[in-house]
């Protein structure tokens, strides 16, 4: 027969390092008790196989806030937007002091009109708003809207505000930049020409992307041609087209820079006129496609958003924007980002 004293209320105050008084008013749901010392008091309680654990896990899970926070993405057919959205819901049900409930929109249609409707709509919905969005005044105006009723903003992925206005979760993009034309002055046999492929010069993201790689090249490898970059309007279809034509046009260029959407796209293009492996290519992204491009010699180098990271950065800033609405803070977050050849995916 088990001889063990069955766990007390005062076994859990000990373990926890909290007064009696304390994982009463856990316990009964009544009294201030900071989130932090209930979730102290749960786990104590667990640990110290307390008889009470069903009220105690329903009294902490009801005292715990609860926040709807939206997300707007690009369009549904793009496997990083749902990579994207993935990272974001796995990072909501891992919080542990508050309740989150995410509402993901992908937009096919990325018009600046668009998207400024869509923010406004969702941002009526819920405590906090996170968006992709390229740099357009009517974007900025929905910005300046919501966060008049209090609700907070977050660029992710591309700045919306040079200024740091708006807080943004993402990469320092020039650094990006910098990075990827290292490769190609280190990668390339002899100096060449490069070609550029930019989705849309309105995604700050984006412009910052070449604005870095052109200012390496001025500064360290003056011998590289820069082709004028080329749009892809964020389509697959057409930085296929696009990069085929690029091809065409310059048989003897030495390396493409996928600065910008449309990477499925250009692999597709390096692939249909032979030049997959014969050139130096640097895009963006892990995913399935890119991965295959990688292994296949399509790609030789891939800059990556730490996308768990971004999720988590970004729940955090908008918990801490709403919980604390008069603190005025920035919460911006710069992340390391990730790099990858064939040699370690």
């Amino acid at each position: 027969m088990d001889q063990r004293k069955r766990p007390t209320i005062k076994d859990v105050a000990i373990e926890a390092k909290v007064s009696v008084a304390t994982v009463n008013r856990v316990l009964s749901g009544s009294g201030v008790v900071r989130q932090g010392t209930r979730e102290r008091v749960r786990l104590a309680a667990e640990q110290v196989g307390f008889y009470g654990m069903g009220a105690l896990r329903s009294r902490v899970a009801a005292a715990r806030p609860r926040y709807r926070f939206g997300f707007l993405l690009h369009q549904p057919g793009r496997a990083f937007y749902h990579n994207v959205a993935s990272a974001l819901s796995l990072a909501a049900e891992a919080v542990g002091d508050c309740e989150i409930e995410v509402r993901t929109e992908f937009l096919d249609d990325l018009s600046p009109q668009n998207i400024a409707s869509r923010m406004l709509a969702l941002g009526g919905e819920c405590d906090a708003l996170g968006v992709v969005a390229a740099v357009h005044p009517l974007v900025v105006q929905a910005v300046e809207a919501l966060q008049a009723r209090n609700v907070p903003v977050f660029a992710l992925i591309s700045q919306i505000s040079a200024t740091g206005e708006i807080h943004y979760i993402g990469l320092d993009n020039w650094k990006v930049g910098r990075t990827a034309a290292w490769v190609f002055e280190h990668v390339c046999r002899e100096p060449g020409k490069l070609g550029i492929l930019v989705g849309n010069h309105r995604y700050r993201c984006q412009e910052m992307n070449e604005s870095g790689f052109r200012s390496y090249f001025r500064e360290h490898a003056p011998g590289f041609t820069l082709l004028e970059p080329v749009l892809t309007f964020e389509s697959r279809a057409i930085a296929q087209e696009m990069t085929e034509k690029l091809l065409a046009d310059n048989p003897d260029i030495s390396g493409l820079y996928i600065a910008g959407g449309g990477i499925t796209g250009a692999i597709a293009a390096l692939r249909s006129t032979g030049r997959a492996g014969k050139l130096v290519v640097v895009g963006y992204e892990l995913m399935d496609v890119t991965r295959t491009a990688l292994l296949d010699g399509t790609l030789t180098f891939l800059i990556s958003h730490p996308l768990a990271r971004i999720a988590q950065e970004a729940l955090a800033g908008m918990v801490r924007a709403v919980s604390a609405p008069n603190e005025n803070g920035n919460f911006t977050t710069i992340l390391p980002f990730e790099i990858y050849t064939r040699e370690n995916i």
